[in-house]
């Protein structure tokens, strides 16, 4: 375990280089003039010069590119070229945001998805079966941002009940009614998705020879659903669980903005349309990390839920 855990340590080092090397450069091809946008239009090509030469931007691209591959090692993300603010401190601010509601949106979605995946599979064809599956296809068909609109017209506009934009302060009543609309939104979608795929992963399970000897022993239907057939029709439902915080992590822009979110994705948005690229670049590094951490997380659970599985 510990030397599978080296190597994919490694890898993970060598997927953020990837990553990270491949939007430097592709931040060089964007079209427009740095320096230009930085000084104003109105200024001299004197002014637009010393811009050039406070951020090197007059030097060779590989350079540059080594120059900031060194500071990167070192810890130093740079500064925001809008803000003039640490990089570090500017995505530092805004990443916990968009992993409370990345994190709770998969983790809400995980649990719906067990428990009426499950539910459904075992009622197959019943009502409770066509029930679900109907709820699980509305929710993959409505779009997030109509579905946040929605909501913010019901339970903010009509009824009042909930503040219709913006974050509370974490772990406090208000900061938990700030979550609960933009969570929904996020989780009805995830747990339409992650429902469908445990319903037919669990269906698939029910059908193996080992649950068929194990009801004709006489176990107990509890036993054998939910102890048996549940651990390893979970594998693929946990992957895609995983594959779905990425999504989330990274794509929450139009939630967030839909509800004045201050996440990642505003701060993204913010930095692509002022060309601040050491943001851009800052904020893809956290996203590189914390997705290889979470495959690295979500591969561990798996010898964790099938003992057939080692690592070695």
């Amino acid at each position: 375990m510990a030397h599978y855990i080296a190597r994919r340590l490694v890898m993970m080092v060598a997927v953020v280089f990837a990553v990270i090397s491949f939007t430097f450069f592709m931040g060089a091809l964007v079209p427009g003039d740095v320096a230009r946008l930085l000084a104003g239009l109105e200024a001299s090509e004197q002014d637009v010069q010393l811009i050039r030469d406070k951020y090197g931007l007059d030097e060779p691209l590989i350079v540059q590119y080594g120059r900031y591959m060194g500071r990167l090692v070192q810890g130093d993300l740079g500064r925001s070229i809008r803000t003039k603010r640490l990089v570090f401190d500017e995505v530092a601010s805004r990443y916990p945001a968009t992993m409370e509601l990345a994190l709770t949106s998969t983790l809400l979605s995980f649990l719906f998805a067990i428990v009426f995946g499950t539910w459904a599979a075992i009622h197959f064809n019943g009502p409770v079966d066509t029930g679900t599956m109907f709820g699980a296809l509305i929710g993959v068909s409505m779009p997030a941002f109509w579905r946040g609109l929605m909501l913010m017209l019901v339970f903010a506009l009509f009824l009042g009940w909930l503040p219709p934009s913006g974050r509370g302060a974490a772990f406090t009543l208000d900061g938990l009614k700030h979550l609960l609309l933009p969570v929904a939104t996020l989780t009805m979608g995830g747990a339409a998705t992650l429902t469908r795929l445990a319903r037919s992963s669990m269906l698939e399970v029910l059908s193996q020879n080992y649950v068929v000897t194990a009801r004709g022993k006489g176990l107990s239907p509890w036993r054998v659903d939910y102890h048996h057939a549940l651990r390893n029709a979970l594998l693929p439902v946990v992957t895609m669980a995983g594959v779905q915080f990425g999504s989330l992590l990274g794509g929450t822009v139009v939630i967030e903005d839909v509800f004045a979110w201050p996440g990642m994705g505003r701060l993204m948005i913010e930095a692509i349309l002022s060309k601040d690229f050491p943001i851009v670049q800052g904020a893809i590094l956290f996203f590189a990390v914390s997705l290889a951490a979470v495959n690295l997380l979500i591969d561990l659970s798996y010898a964790a839920l099938d003992p057939r599985i080692r690592y070695r």
